[in-house]
């Protein structure tokens, strides 16, 4: 009898235990995995994306996100059109490049498995210029360096394409100059290089090599004349002024004056309406946390809808939007009935 019941509670155990485990195992297979690439380690754009990641996987178990650096923007783009990444690190420039078959992207539509969307937009970035101290009375303006040579950035990054676009508006031929990100201090304290790019995310948080740059070497902002900045907006480029501070150094001036371009953390349609339009008002809740984390995200803490909108009007022209992000647009009373054509699946 007693050899009945304990075989009884052991196939019972058993049961139980399989049971369990069975349980577990449905409820890992729910979790979604998603591979979101971003810019290279030390750079905002992975700065940011490694904060974003630990809130969004608290607050949405039901995905489990990893973040993959590459090289730079640029590569996530394509990596998630070639079917590489899950979620890609997009700005607006390079969006209106992959549409246009121009730039970075020329030929690059032939090797594309699918399309990227915009889903969610994260910050600006504001572009501008770096020259060394010493030199600030020779460089008045952008157009002082013509045909000098200028670190613009890594050739892939969107900074370099952003800060490029505005250098060519107002016409500055200068020698672009490839520098490791690491020795651009010694580059430009040694003369290989008479300027780089500053440039800060939301207006107020530069990238870590840009601060390492500046504070290694004597660096003053080179602001746009005012001829130039007038040449600059009626071209359409806005430019922003952002405090001096928010560079850790004396730059000269009290404002440094940049160009903004609008970048954002994608998925595509892969990833449900119901699950962005979640992910968007997530990050609207949790948006204080994520400005103390990363000082890039203020613009969000600050104005959610209003950065998505903004960056929504960037680039609805060349990208489509995510039913998600129309969904959460509308719903906060901030979406352009001229867009519903761009809602990508429809």
């Amino acid at each position: 009898m007693k050899r009945s019941l304990l075989a009884a509670f052991g196939g019972l155990a058993v049961a139980l235990t399989l049971g369990m485990g069975e349980i577990r195992t449905a409820q890992a297979q729910e979790v979604t995995q998603l591979r979101w690439a971003t810019s290279a380690v030390g750079s905002a754009g992975h700065r940011a994306k490694v904060a974003l990641m630990a809130m969004l996987n608290r607050e949405m178990p039901d995905y489990f996100i990893t973040v993959l650096p590459t090289p730079g923007a640029l590569a996530t783009v394509r990596g998630y059109a070639t079917e590489q990444f899950d979620g890609y690190y997009g700005a607006d420039i390079a969006f209106q490049e992959l549409a246009a078959d121009s730039g970075r992207f020329r030929g690059f539509r032939d090797q594309m498995r699918r399309e990227p969307v915009q889903s969610f937009w994260a910050y600006t970035m504001e572009v501008g210029l770096g020259v060394r101290a010493a030199d600030i009375d020779r460089f008045d303006r952008w157009g002082d360096l013509q045909g000098r040579p200028v670190f613009t950035g890594p050739a892939p990054w969107d900074v370099r394409a952003a800060l490029e676009r505005a250098m060519g508006t107002v016409e500055v031929g200068h020698r672009y100059v490839e520098v490791d990100l690491g020795l651009v201090s010694p580059s430009l304290s040694g003369g290989t290089i008479d300027a780089f790019v500053i440039y800060s995310t939301g207006e107020a948080s530069p990238a870590p090599w840009v601060i390492e740059a500046i504070l290694s070497t004597d660096v003053k902002a080179l602001n746009p004349s005012a001829d130039e900045l007038a040449r600059l907006e009626a071209a359409g480029v806005e430019m922003v002024r952002v405090p001096a501070e928010v560079f850790q150094s004396d730059m000269g001036v009290d404002e440094v004056v940049l160009a903004p371009f609008f970048y954002g953390f994608h998925v595509g349609l892969e990833v449900s309406e119901e699950d962005v339009y979640r992910m968007l008002n997530v990050i609207e809740a949790n948006a204080d946390e994520l400005a103390r984390s990363d000082a890039a995200f203020r613009q969000i803490r600050d104005g959610m809808v209003e950065i998505q909108r903004r960056g929504v009007a960037a680039s609805v022209n060349a990208v489509k939007v995510h039913p998600g992000l129309a969904r959460y647009l509308r719903e906060n009373g901030a979406w352009n009935e001229d867009w519903n054509d761009r809602i990508a699946g429809s």
